[in-house]
């Protein structure tokens, strides 16, 4: 086998957005991550919106009035009469 062709692994320090941290090994020394095991939907079984830029909000206030209230098979922007 060929020497010096794997990368280094370092104990690795990591912190999610949710305030959780834990400790691994990777190639770099420190991550920050968005989602970990704890806050994820997956895992806990809670729906959340992860959405850092107002993108959920965005679409309720700009399509949700209009969505709810269509009728089945009508054009996007149709409201019941």
């Amino acid at each position: 086998m060929k020497a010096d062709i794997h990368p280094k692994y370092f104990d690795c320090k990591v912190s999610c957005g949710c305030g959780n941290k834990f400790q691994t090994r990777a190639t770099v020394k420190e991550l920050h991550i968005e989602i970990c095991s704890v806050c994820h939907p997956f895992y806990t079984g809670v729906q959340k919106f992860v959405d850092s830029a107002g993108r959920v909000d965005r679409f309720k206030k700009r399509y949700g009035e209009a969505v709810a209230g269509a009728q089945p098979g009508a054009p996007a922007g149709a409201k019941k009469k």
